[in-house]
């Protein structure tokens, strides 16, 4: 099923997007929020020179349209796999302000389809039908210190009209609720997250990708995704291993305009 209402950028605000290096070099420059239960949050690790993020430089770029496949009340988690079989990836995503400064107890949150294109919630939008609980690969979790949000992941699929991609959305003073989901705050960013097409190419050979039979849009072809980049959402992508199978990090830095 395509999906309709990702065919083109909302709104007018604007967030700042920084990459690679400039990630790992931000240091926090703000008062911290109330620290968070180490299962909702990223573990805080030790900043790199105070000199480096004076010297990150952030680019403006549009927000993305949220799409028809959002569910509320996301679990705040770190691993959102629930036992899906697919490429590991390992997210590192860096939220900053205007002022290129980390946010800390940001609630970063993404969700995207299986490997074979379906999104829990909505399983057989994409011709596959499986038991659907409602909740897999969907969740976020609070940012460290230094404006990081790790999420454990499996490399997305893909399904008709659109490249592979994650939605992501970057909340602030959210309250955790005690069924393990979140409440109230303010929504700061709406936007996507997308791979190299290199990368996803020798992805879609490993199983359980390369039994789709579902013509694949490329990063080049999809209706969204405008060749900007890192500041259009372009994901850093390292290898784990010697294969495409072993997984992949992916880093890049948002930074959001309240």
């Amino acid at each position: 099923m395509t999906e309709h209402s990702d065919a083109r950028p909302v709104g007018r605000r604007t967030v700042l997007i920084a990459t690679g290096t400039t990630a790992a070099a931000l240091t926090v420059g703000a008062a911290t929020a109330q620290q968070a239960p180490a299962a909702t949050r990223t573990p805080d690790t030790a900043p790199a020179a105070a000199a480096a993020a004076a010297a990150a430089v952030c680019t403006l770029t549009k927000e993305m349209t949220e799409g028809p496949y959002y569910l509320g009340g996301a679990l705040v988690r770190c691993d959102i796999t629930e036992g899906k079989a697919g490429v590991p990836l390992k997210l590192a995503l860096t939220v900053v302000n205007t002022a290129c400064t980390p946010i800390d107890n940001a609630l970063v949150e993404i969700w995207h389809a299986d490997a074979l294109g379906e999104y829990s919630g909505y399983v057989g939008n994409n011709g596959h039908h499986e038991s659907d609980d409602g909740t897999f690969l969907r969740g976020g979790v609070l940012t460290n210190s230094s404006g990081v949000a790790d999420i454990t992941t499996i490399y997305p699929g893909w399904y008709r009209g659109r490249c592979i991609h994650i939605h992501v959305k970057v909340h602030t003073g959210v309250t955790l609720t005690s069924d393990g989901s979140f409440t109230g705050g303010s929504t700061l960013h709406t936007g996507q997250l997308f791979f190299s097409e290199t990368i996803t190419t020798a992805v879609a050979k490993v199983s359980p990708y390369s039994t789709s039979t579902v013509t694949r849009t490329t990063l080049s072809q999809d209706s969204v995704y405008d060749g900007g980049g890192a500041s259009s959402g372009l994901l850093t992508l390292t290898a784990l291993g010697s294969s495409a199978s072993s997984g992949y990090t992916g880093t890049l830095t948002l930074g959001v305009s309240g």
